[in-house]
């Protein structure tokens, strides 16, 4: 769509014809020749066809009166407005923390075919479901064994966070449980986000055993920085020694925070969570949008100035022969009479 950022400026288009009607006349100062048949040679003059005068008086005035409304459309700025750009602003940052302790690779959670896998593929086969949904969200992955390692950083590239989910193994982080400083990263991480909204979803199936800063502990410096925990507890809640899941604390950890906690026995259970935590963690999304503008002064500019050089090309040059119906005033070198030929 084409645009101008002054349009103000074409209202002066009649200015030229009010200064003239305005102002005086220049005074003009010419040579005089003094000729004894001076009547002749003006009846001469008036033999000569208007038309031809007019072409030529009009050729000299269309020039200069079409370079004006040129430069004057160049300077109310022609713009050509591009169709709009929009950009979605995230309004979440959302880091999911998931446990890749050697008890992930117990086989007690089936697939969508009813075969059994181990609880690590199940949570990513629900996980990246979850991830999918997320819309809007800058999502980040942290996972954690022995020690807390950054997967995957805050992006707004789902597909990514979801191919750097599915590369993930058991035991990669090592074969114990380190819950605490696996929140603790994750708060680091929150420390650079300027998102309204900072959530953690914490998936475990054990108990900490390798933390140095106690999950409650590290929960309570999130309150502080107004990140809000939610736990998903997986896998079986009978089972004792380093693989005993230590429901408790992670209760206790979601409510310091003002989150959830959850416990998923099985593949449907834990499908039923991340479907309550995606409707329970809301997605809004701010939508910028922009229209791009290319500004095309340079083209009447351009314009402008190939018809001034062609106007002075066209005065300049001095014409060849008279046209067929243009008088020639010549004098009789014998009589000394003024004779006018066509």
């Amino acid at each position: 769509m084409l645009s101008f950022l002054h349009p103000w400026l074409l209202l002066l288009a009649p200015l030229p014809w009010i200064v003239k009607r305005l102002l005086p006349p220049r005074p003009r100062s010419s040579a005089t020749l003094r000729v004894p048949f001076g009547k002749r040679l003006e009846k001469a003059i008036s033999e000569v066809p208007l038309a031809t005068q007019a072409k030529r008086g009009s050729i000299n005035t269309r020039i200069p009166i079409l370079v004006w409304f040129l430069l004057l459309a160049a300077l109310a700025r022609p713009q050509w407005i591009e169709d709009p750009v929009e950009k979605l602003v995230p309004t979440r940052d959302l880091l999911l923390l998931v446990d890749l302790s050697a008890s992930m690779q117990a086989e007690d959670f089936t697939d969508d075919s009813g075969k059994k896998v181990d609880r690590l593929t199940a949570v990513k086969d629900i996980l990246g479901d979850f991830l999918e949904k997320r819309e809007g969200d800058r999502v980040g992955l942290v996972v954690f064994g022995d020690s807390p390692f950054l997967q995957a950083p805050f992006s707004t590239d789902l597909s990514l966070s979801r191919q750097l989910l599915d590369e993930t193994a058991v035991g990669m982080a090592g074969p114990r449980t380190a819950l605490g400083d696996a929140i603790g990263l994750g708060i680091n991480l929150f420390e650079s986000s300027d998102a309204p909204a900072k959530t953690i979803i914490a998936l475990t199936d054990g108990n900490d055993t390798k933390s140095q800063v106690p999950p409650v502990e590290a929960a309570r410096v999130a309150v502080d920085r107004d990140i809000r925990i939610h736990t998903v507890a997986i896998g079986d809640p009978t089972s004792v020694g380093e693989e005993k899941l230590d429901q408790e604390t992670l209760d206790q950890v979601a409510e310091e925070t003002g989150g959830r906690s959850y416990f998923a026995g099985n593949r449907e259970e834990l499908a039923g969570i991340y479907d309550e935590l995606d409707k329970l963690e809301t997605r809004e999304v701010k939508k910028l949008s922009h229209r791009p503008r290319r500004d095309l002064f340079a083209l009447p500019v351009l314009v402008a100035l190939i018809l001034s050089m062609l106007s002075k090309v066209r005065l300049r040059r001095a014409p060849a022969a008279a046209p067929d119906n243009t008088p020639v005033l010549h004098v009789n070198p014998v009589t000394g009479e003024l004779e006018v030929s066509s």
